[in-house]
């Protein structure tokens, strides 16, 4: 029996710290070197970031007038279901609980455990028993309760960004004379594909969408909760690159292997290298807790639409939470991880697996808003996106190009093709749970 259903519990601050755990995650700290060496200068570079940042920032316009016309813990989902029906909505929940969300919290757990393991190594699987035992213990946080969820997730995105800021001071510290080159006549040639590692590093602002109708404030809060934290994720983003440039040289930012390590060990000698390890793993690890807060929101919708999935359709009033809900999320989780643990590069076969199912959905939800605008006119809006139709057509654009360049990266590989067959998958669990529906 389904106890209680979700009510207001998360103020901006929790939902902003929550989000912005999910933002930063471990792309800051790879992608920087490979986005400077495809801008080719300082000042390409530096567009980059604050193209893919306005990018991000169009698409949280569209979400949130989704979010405060339709707020539901269902998110995406409850959007493609008003949109196009429930069993279109049913794909992307099947691609979320065995894919998208799952698939992003393994690849977590990945470079938590590689870092970790560097700190203290548990052996030559080190890294997959530390992303097995970091999954479920976060797991287990979040069926404590919201509340323990939501304060967690604070402290840890507090420290994260502390750490972050902390890097920065290092590379301010000790700038590297360096001659950057001057720009290019023209745009880049490697410009789009410089904005596809930009983009994937901002991403993970849409999961607001998910406890949007568990934020205290009204429906137009989810706004200032989008605004905010990607104004948050942008300054501190900025901050860090400008430092990684004045330490390292633009030279020396698109030569390193491990910025934010090389730039640490330049302020703070060997004790910032090793303490930089510990802030990766930090961002990996709020990014993990926030993603999965999130997840379980689409398996209790799920669960709440489809009788065959109902068991997921109970949330905890006692504890403010779907428990079920996280328990699937964790064991899915758990199976990842030890699938990517086969494979030579647990980081890089997660990310092959989730990126062309993740953006062919991102752009089915931005079509949402026009077949929702056209199909309920009347509805009261409180936000509406400015610039109607011009904003939500760039955004669908943008996804439109991301779909097509993480198909074109990973069409031959083995993880791709789990991930079609997981999909083929849903078909049959479809038409189980249309049989169980109709019965």
């Amino acid at each position: 029996m389904n106890d209680a259903a979700p009510k207001p519990a998360l103020s901006i601050f929790d939902a902003v710290m929550i989000i912005t755990g999910i933002v930063i995650g471990g792309g800051i700290f790879a992608f920087p070197p490979l986005v400077a060496a495809m801008t080719g200068s300082v000042q390409w570079m530096f567009g980059a970031w604050l193209f893919g940042a306005a990018l991000a920032l169009i698409g949280a316009l569209c979400y949130a007038e989704l979010a405060t016309t339709f707020p539901s813990a269902g998110g995406d989902y409850h959007f493609l279901a008003r949109a196009y029906g429930k069993d279109l909505a049913f794909f992307f929940a099947w691609a979320r609980v065995m894919v998208i969300t799952t698939g992003a919290i393994a690849l977590l757990a990945f470079v938590f455990g590689d870092y970790m393991t560097r700190v203290f190594s548990l052996g030559a699987q080190s890294g997959a028993i530390y992303a097995v035992l970091v999954v479920v213990a976060l797991t287990a946080v979040n069926i404590a309760g919201l509340k323990e969820s939501a304060r967690t997730q604070n402290a840890m995105s507090a420290l994260l960004v502390v750490g972050m800021l902390l890097a920065a001071t290092a590379g301010f510290m000790t700038p590297a004379p360096s001659a950057a080159p001057a720009p290019a006549p023209g745009v880049p040639a490697l410009f789009g594909t410089a904005l596809l590692f930009v983009l994937f590093t901002y991403g993970g602002w849409n999961e607001a969408a998910y406890i949007s109708a568990e934020v205290r404030g009204g429906s137009r809060a989810i706004v200032k909760v989008l605004v905010l934290s990607l104004g948050l994720v942008t300054l501190v983003y900025l901050l860090f690159i400008t430092a990684l440039l004045v330490g390292l040289g633009f030279d020396g930012l698109k030569a390193s292997q491990q910025v934010a390590a090389d730039v640490m060990k330049r302020g703070f000698g060997p004790f910032g290298e090793k303490t930089i390890g510990a802030i990766v793993a930090l961002a990996a690890l709020t990014s993990i807790n926030a993603t999965m807060l999130v997840a379980a929101r689409t398996n209790y919708s799920l669960g709440t639409d489809w009788p065959a999935f109902a068991f997921m359709g109970r949330w905890s009033g006692a504890r403010n939470a779907p428990v079920a809900a996280f328990v699937v999320t964790g064991a899915i989780s758990v199976a990842l991880v030890l699938l990517a643990a086969v494979n030579q590069s647990g980081v890089k076969f997660m990310v092959d697996f989730t990126a062309p199912v993740f953006w062919f959905f991102f752009l089915l939800t931005g079509v949402a808003l026009f077949v929702l605008r056209f199909r309920e006119p009347r509805i009261a809006r409180p936000f509406s996106v400015p610039m109607y139709p011009i904003l939500p057509l760039v955004f669908i654009g943008t996804c439109a190009f991301l779909l097509y360049r993480s198909v074109l990266f990973t069409l031959e590989n083995r993880a791709i093709q789990i991930a079609f067959y997981v999909m083929g998958a849903g078909i049959v669990a479809w038409l189980y749970a249309r049989l169980r529906k109709a019965a």
